[in-house]
């Protein structure tokens, strides 16, 4: 399922006024994650170069999704007293990345995952120290659940979650501005045509769209700037079919490897920007994630189904748009996480297949 806005790339949307890479460079171990050059799969989709921003270890966890819960975590204790209990809902890196930054700041925490969710990604959340809270529910259900047991604990509570609905917006706005530290690591390589980004509730994407589509140096004026692509799962398509219904729906889920990405309702501070300035959205199958997971690997790249879903979406988009954009296109694809964060089912051990 593809849906497309020639529009897009003449949006444009407010710079970010806040410096969270600043923030980021301050914790022990900071480093850009790498951007590796992969000329072997830039022959197979005919373009001129395939980069592969690789967020497989970041500040010691192998998806990007601390550059968000950091950022967000300490503007929302800066001035609060106490010890709250954090409390956040997730599909596997988010909760781990919330429970990693409490353990840090010895806070205790309570983490609400679906009961579906990938015995590693369970582990490696109690792992952080923090409680699991199991739910046979799916993702959107357990959002909620969480967010009524921090409104339950008072002020003792402090909802941290990547979601943002009516009357919640803070906090998600924070964790999508920590995302930009990302994106302005990418300064100094080359300018991409095409971007690639996994999107489960669109945080991410948002982050994305809102750093190509305001930047205001000479060469990105409106119409000018590479095309934002996002890509979920065929199981749990919820930016495409709210982009194809012209307002942000709510859609039904099934179960993915892709399980970072396994959310039905995008969030609300997100929706403005993909619906203005997103020029693409694509669905893949299971099949093409994993497919995406063994060739990276065999080019030396780290990424679980969700990071390599960026892969696969980009197999379908060049098949057409990177012939409009020209064979020196250059593809930048956003691996979100490393196979740690997100095993394939029964594939731990295994070598890869062919």
């Amino acid at each position: 399922m593809i849906r497309r806005n020639p529009h897009a790339r003449h949006w444009r949307a407010e710079p970010l006024g806040d410096h969270p890479a600043e923030f980021h460079r301050t914790w022990p171990g900071y480093a850009p994650t790498p951007v590796h050059d992969l000329p072997a799969l830039a022959a197979e989709l005919g373009v001129g170069r395939v980069l592969v921003k690789d967020e497989s270890a970041r500040l010691g966890l192998p998806s990007f999704k601390i550059l968000g819960a950091s950022y967000a975590i300490d503007r929302a204790l800066a001035g609060r007293g106490g010890r709250p209990r954090l409390v956040a809902a997730t599909d596997g890196n988010h909760g781990r990345a919330v429970a990693h930054v409490a353990r840090q700041r010895g806070l205790p925490a309570d983490i609400f995952v679906p009961r579906s969710l990938t015995g590693a990604a369970k582990a490696a959340i109690t792992g952080e120290g923090a409680r699991l809270v199991e739910l046979d529910l799916p993702y959107d259900d357990v959002v909620t659940a969480a967010a009524a047991h921090a409104e339950q604990l008072g002020p003792e509570g402090l909802l941290i979650q990547d979601t943002a609905w009516s009357g919640y917006t803070d906090v998600p706005q924070w964790i999508v501005d920590g995302y930009s530290t990302l994106f302005e690591e990418l300064a100094d390589q080359p300018r991409p045509d095409l971007v690639v980004v996994p999107a489960g509730v669109g945080s991410l994407a948002q982050a994305a769209v809102r750093h190509f589509r305001s930047r205001t140096e000479p060469g990105t004026e409106p119409g000018t700037g590479p095309l934002v692509a996002t890509v979920e799962p065929e199981n749990a398509p919820a930016i495409v079919t709210s982009l194809a219904a012209g307002a942000l729906t709510s859609v039904p889920t099934r179960d993915t490897v892709m399980t970072g990405l396994n959310c039905g309702t995008p969030s609300a501070n997100a929706w403005p920007y993909l619906v203005q300035g997103l020029d693409v959205a694509v669905t893949v199958t299971d099949a093409e994630a994993v497919r995406a997971v063994h060739d990276l690997r065999r080019q030396g790249v780290d990424a679980g189904p969700c990071g390599a879903a960026a892969l696969a979406a980009a197999r379908i988009l060049c098949q057409d748009l990177c012939q409009d954009l020209g064979a020196a296109t250059t593809v930048l694809l956003i691996s979100t996480e490393g196979l740690a964060a997100n095993p394939l089912p029964g594939d731990e051990d295994e070598e890869d297949q062919p």
